[in-house]
């Protein structure tokens, strides 16, 4: 009876894959914040270094992973997919479990897949510096990890509720080097912007994505580095989904519903999109991302032009959102806080090839609790969407008497998120829905574009 499923070291897969040849239909153009015009390469140099530019247009349907990269990537990489013989036994259902486990990254998560190749173009181009955001800590710990092994600067504007509920997230920033700054903070106009308004500000990536691009814009020797979204984002973490295709090939199997959590797309976006390919080919193959209640951007958002951040500084794309201005509530510990999500993913679900849930955070951690008590592994509190959805699919099948092949993406461990546990069992944490009320607010400060 296999438990792992590990593919040889000498089977990492050397290209990435790129969806963009493969969508629906074109992509809608990026605009400018400031001349609400389409973006150009040039608009974007003060911010990406041009080898990440190329990528976030390309239409070139596999891109090489460069063997510098590649070297890093061995560290970890293929990471293993498990069985969940346990898990199955527990849920008494038909369907087999399989899960791509990301956790065994140095930084515990799935995020380094894009933040050693961001670093290794960035120093190919001559940045110093890097300036970013982190919401949860997974992005933050993971670009100082890889802002250490190429010899660059990193600052952290961590969002203000994280900083203060995940302490240790701080410490693995601070231990790869990485100054820490919560947001919002004084370092920068948009900053204080917010905190005039409302000095006890949680913060939200929106506001910290903000500080990060200002920090970023105003330093010729910096350059801004974004953990999701982002088109290049998600082609650096197609390399979990083609490792798990792998890995399903060696046993014989292949998923009837691939699972992700979604929170600005990345992990989602790593384990659906060589899937959705499968899919545009005849494969009757069922991809859905699962989302917070509190924070429901594919199922509650609308499908239009917005700012990818607070202050309004960073482009307009077309995507899913609950408005830039969207404050996530202090009470919501499971992370996936954006208010936006990858345009690309945003595409794939208004033409329906993907689908979208958002589930309750209170069925999350006792999904996660679940899992951890029969697999061993203590889940992310992001990952344990994904777990909430694939344990549903199994009950499903159990219910139907159907055997089902599920598979989902546990993005990373939960070590370092304890707190959001301990709040769990002492029952500290709510359910909670985002108020239509706020997001109709919210969704009235849309830009007008076109």
């Amino acid at each position: 009876m296999q438990t792992k499923i590990i593919l040889p070291e000498d089977r990492i897969p050397r290209q990435w894959y790129n969806i963009i040849p493969d969508m629906p239909g074109p992509l809608a153009p990026v605009i400018h914040p400031g001349t609400m015009q389409p973006v150009s390469p040039d608009d974007l140099l003060p911010l990406f270094p041009i080898g990440l530019i190329e990528q976030e247009v390309s239409m070139q349907r596999w891109i090489d992973i460069p063997q510098q990269v590649l070297d890093i990537y061995q560290l970890w990489r293929p990471s293993p997919v498990f069985r969940a013989h346990r898990l199955e036994k527990v849920l008494d259902t038909p369907a087999k479990i399989y899960y791509k486990y990301e956790g065994v990254s140095p930084a515990g998560s799935h995020k380094p897949n894009s933040a050693i190749p961001q670093a290794y173009y960035n120093k190919i181009f001559g940045t110093k510096r890097i300036a970013t955001e982190t919401g949860a800590g997974q992005w933050g710990s993971s670009i100082s990890l890889a802002c250490q092994m190429f010899g660059l600067e990193c600052t952290v504007y961590m969002v203000k509720v994280s900083y203060n509920q995940k302490p240790y997230r701080k410490s693995m920033m601070q231990l790869w080097g990485a100054n820490v700054i919560p947001s919002p903070s004084n370092q920068t106009h948009a900053g204080r912007a917010i905190l005039a308004k409302d000095p006890d500000s949680n913060g939200s990536l929106g506001i910290a994505i903000s500080e990060a691009v200002e920090d970023a814009a105003s330093r010729d020797d910096t350059r801004y580095a974004l953990g999701s979204v982002l088109n290049h984002v998600c082609l650096h973490q197609t390399i979990i989904g083609l490792e798990a295709k792998a890995q399903l090939e060696m046993v014989g199997d292949y998923p009837d519903v691939v699972i992700g959590c979604h929170g600005g797309g990345s992990n989602f976006a790593g384990i659906a999109f060589p899937f959705v390919a499968d899919k545009a080919n005849g494969n009757n193959v069922r991809v859905v991302g699962f989302e917070p209640a509190s924070c429901p951007t594919l199922t509650r958002g609308v499908y239009a032009f917005d700012y990818g951040d607070t202050a309004k500084m960073a482009p307009v794309s077309k995507m899913y959102t609950l408005g830039h201005d969207f404050m996530p509530p202090g009470i919501h510990a499971g992370g996936l806080r954006y208010h936006g999500a990858s345009p690309l993913v945003s595409q794939l679900v208004d033409a329906g090839i993907v689908e979208a849930k958002a589930v309750h955070q209170l069925a999350c951690f006792e999904a996660a609790v679940q899992f951890s008590r029969s697999e061993g592994i203590i889940p992310a509190p992001e990952s344990s969407h994904a777990i909430r959805g694939a344990i549903d699919e199994a009950l499903l099948a159990k219910e139907e008497g159907k055997e089902k092949v599920i598979l989902f993406n546990l993005s990373g461990h939960g070590h370092v998120d304890m707190a959001a546990y301990d709040d769990y069992f002492a029952g500290k944490l709510n359910d909670y829905d985002y108020p239509e009320e706020a997001i109709s607010e919210s969704l009235e400060h849309l830009p007008k574009v076109g």
